[in-house]
């Protein structure tokens, strides 16, 4: 192992350690200084955001959050390099919301959308096209996640890759979201159907 892999190694470290001790400082001066890290850290600056303890996030050059929103405990919101997320203003997502776009998906986020606790949104899957080669060796599809101004998504739910959430819509809790949902709409069951309108 050469110097400079040594000194990269030790950096991750550092970076990991600190994001870390930032993630888990409790109460107001660790939402002071959560707010000021990752002001410095994500695309776009935001104001009066809560971020509460054990806020993880992956790749925060390609991650957009607006203002005056709340992320509970133990949220999770992963970009990558080749994948963006950007959320709106006015939402609040609750406890243990994952927020995946990992690979090259896309996931993008209104205003004033309200997320439940333990709800995942995934813009990707993994391929399972041939039957000759085991699942985790077949790499993965890529897609994205577009949820308009004013949806309600209930504790529970599972959005996956290649839908829209039209405006004004819900999401009763515990579905599990294969296809577009229409504005003002009411969602439910596994996969999730129209239970009726707004």
């Amino acid at each position: 192992m050469n110097l400079i892999n040594c000194f990269k190694i030790i950096a991750r470290e550092i970076k990991n350690w600190t994001e870390f001790l930032i993630r888990n400082i409790p109460g107001q001066l660790g939402y002071l200084i959560r707010s000021i890290y990752f002001n410095k850290r994500l695309s776009k600056k935001f104001l009066n955001t809560r971020l509460e303890t054990g806020l993880r996030i992956e790749y925060p050059k390609n991650l957009e959050i607006g203002s005056n929103s709340y992320f509970g405990f133990d949220c999770k919101i992963y970009a990558s390099e080749l994948s963006k997320v950007k959320i709106g203003s006015n939402c609040s997502f609750n406890s243990n919301v994952m927020v995946n776009a990992r690979g090259k998906g896309s996931i993008v986020i209104g205003d004033n959308v309200l997320i439940g606790p333990n709800v995942v949104l995934r813009s990707s899957d993994h391929a399972f096209n041939s039957i000759k080669e085991i699942i985790k060796n077949q790499g993965m599809d890529d897609g994205y996640i577009v949820i308009n101004n004013d949806v309600w998504i209930g504790s529970n739910c599972v959005l996956l890759k290649n839908i829209t959430i039209g405006q004004g819509s819900i999401i009763a809790a515990g579905a599990v979201v294969t296809k577009d949902v229409e504005p003002y709409s009411i969602v439910g069951g596994v996969p999730a159907k129209i239970i009726k309108r707004r």
